[in-house]
């Protein structure tokens, strides 16, 4: 399948999508109609009977008849609305895929929050930001799985087990559609519900909750015995005064005013801790609902990929079960929320210490399942961060997986390269790089050294995170990246462009001191400064830094660095033709440069002055 192909089957889903939920949307103006009729004749019925014309005894039956019917059209209203809801989030991925496809990723989240200008890579190889790679790939419905995603995007792995672990997580998404489109539609629910436009659960807030619980001084005294045994005497001693005020002389107000204690008694016992804990927890309720139904999906497919498996472990093991913890919670939050009703919280503390037992029950679900809870907020994130590069893979059926395994050298092949944002039109290019060697790329203005610099750079991250590759073939070692391409002064601390560039180099230097093999990416060397002393500087710094494990593709307009040429140092460039216009091959060749377009093209701006 194609993306042409794909894009089709997702026109014809939004399609059946949109006209099933229109039938719904019919379907569900008749329950409206019926509610509204079975309630009036229900009415009309209890009306009758009550002002008794003719005996009507039979129209209180008729009456419940239609009160029944009444109920029913509720639920089945309920449930069709619900309906709709599911396949309005359904049909709302499907469009933002579709838009995917025809390259609009203004829906999705660009991970501007992530850019670090002093990352080894990722800002220079447009990791993060409007349009970035993180922009393309982002489907995440958790905060945690958008930080998971970019922290994937920024850390290189330790070997290539590691890549297949993550390339099979993803295959293993991406083979099932309905389960990837149902994952994603529960994020479309919870922005429906929020009204936004990237909407995020927030895993970052859930394990601030939970970590305030767990800060909670809070006595152990309701779970001991004698606390039960203590409650069930006063419930007992209460029934009874019920009981002898019924069937012998005692007054009512025995037991009125053993109620009214007992009710006292429970709220100086347990109310100051269970306002602590609504107060800590109110932040769950929203949260936790749609927590539970993406915990229900993972548990609703059987995983064999290695990492998939290990999250459904994390969430479904023998020690813990995340759903059935999660429920459990979920019902605490109820009966907390049910404590605003006064009236409820005295007749309920009255008739069978509901506040006591809410207590014991929140007790016992914080020594039994709070030291899981960060483990399983950590595994459903993994898991929202595979979807998304899962759901990348799926969308791109065209690409191809990297070779990828362990060697104490550098290794990079590549045939039929090319820049993953630019697509099917790019011009694609073989190139290796072999360990310890430099390539010097020379060419003219916009003739494409930066974009085949950043070629190299993302397709190796896609590579190594186990994504597929814009190339038809490529074999890598797992290796350190650097690159410094974007460099740009600070002037709120006094930092000049050309002390900003010698700064990044000193990290660069103590970058592939501190790691093993390491491919440094670099665009222009001390752009900052003169011709003569940039060259002169250049050279001595790619004199000193080839003493490291170091291998590097560094492009220049330097024309004089390429005599740097020797069986380490190598010429490449990207030529241009010159006639009555520009003509930009954007195909990289050996050798050096020989046609520049500076001059060219400025002759063309000035020449009506």
């Amino acid at each position: 399948m194609d993306q042409k192909t794909l894009k089709l089957f997702y026109e014809k889903n939004i399609e059946d999508k949109t006209n099933e939920i229109r039938e719904r949307k019919k379907r569900g103006r008749l329950f409206v109609t019926s509610e509204l009729t079975t309630f009036a004749i229900a009415v009309g019925f209890f009306i009758l009977y009550v002002s008794d014309f003719s005996n009507a005894t039979y129209a209180i039956y008729l009456s419940l008849l239609f009160l029944i019917l009444y109920i029913v059209s509720m639920k089945l209203d309920t449930r069709n609305s619900k309906h709709i809801e599911v396949l309005e989030s359904w049909r709302d991925v499907y469009i933002k895929e579709k838009k995917y496809l025809e390259r609009d990723y203004s829906q999705f989240d660009a991970g501007e929050r992530y850019a670090q200008s002093d990352h080894p890579f990722t800002f220079d190889m447009d990791i993060f930001g409007h349009e970035s790679l993180f922009n393309r790939i982002s489907r995440a419905v958790t905060t945690g799985g958008s930080d998971r995603l970019a922290e994937m995007l920024g850390t290189l792995p330790e070997d290539s087990e590691e890549v297949i672990r993550k390339r099979e997580a993803q295959k293993e998404i991406a083979l099932d559609e309905t389960w990837h489109t149902g994952f994603l539609a529960l994020g479309e629910r919870v922005g429906r519900a929020a009204k936004q436009r990237e909407p995020l659960l927030d895993s970052s807030r859930v394990e601030k909750a939970l970590l305030e619980i767990n800060k909670m001084q809070i006595s152990s005294f309701a779970m001991k015995p004698l606390s039960l045994i203590i409650v069930f005497m006063s419930f007992a001693g209460f029934i009874t005064t019920i009981l002898m005020s019924v069937f012998s002389d005692l007054p009512s107000s025995v037991p009125t005013t053993w109620g009214v204690l007992q009710f006292f008694a429970i709220l100086m016992f347990t109310g100051k801790t269970l306002g602590k804990v609504s107060k800590a927890v109110n932040i769950l309720h929203k949260q936790l609902g749609v927590y539970i139904k993406i915990v229900e999906h993972i548990n609703s497919k059987t995983f064999e990929a290695e990492n998939n498996r290990k999250i459904a472990d994390a969430l479904f093991g023998e020690e813990s079960n995340c759903l059935e913890s999660f429920a459990a919670l979920s019902n605490i939050l109820k009966g907390l929320d049910r404590r605003g009703n006064v009236l409820g919280l005295m007749i309920f503390n009255i008739l069978y210490a509901s506040d006591y037992f809410l207590l014991r029950k929140f007790l016992k679900w914080k020594q039994t399942n709070l030291p899981y809870v960060g483990k399983w907020v950590k595994a459903v994130s993994e898991m929202d961060a595979t979807v998304s590069m899962a759901v990348y893979r799926y969308n791109n059926p065209t690409l191809h997986d990297a070779r990828v395994e362990d060697a104490d050298k550098i290794i990079y092949e590549a045939k039929e390269i090319y820049h993953p944002f630019i697509g099917a039109s790019a011009v694609r290019n073989d190139f290796s790089i072999k360990d310890n060697n430099y390539y010097i790329i020379t060419g003219a203005n916009m003739a494409g050294k930066s974009t085949f610099l950043r070629t190299l750079g993302i397709n190796y991250i896609m590579a190594v995170n186990g994504m597929p590759v814009s190339a038809s073939e490529m074999h890598v070692s797992v290796f350190n990246l650097f690159s410094s391409m974007r460099t740009t002064d600070d002037l709120t601390h006094g930092i000049s462009y050309f002390n900003a560039e010698l700064l990044r180099l000193k990290q660069l230097i103590a970058n592939c001191k501190q790691a093993g093999h390491t491919l440094i990416i670099l665009d222009e060397i001390l752009k900052g400064t003169n011709s003569l002393d940039k060259l002169n500087g250049s050279r001595l710094f790619l004199q000193e830094i080839s003493r490291l494990p170091v291998s590097g593709v560094i492009a220049t307009h330097d024309l004089e660095l390429s005599k740097l040429e020797n069986e380490r140092f190598h010429n490449y460039c990207f030529e241009i033709n010159l006639s009555d216009k520009i003509t930009y091959t954007y195909k990289i060749t050996q050798g050096v440069a020989k046609n520049q377009n500076a001059t060219y093209l400025l002759r063309n701006i000035i020449k009506d002055i």
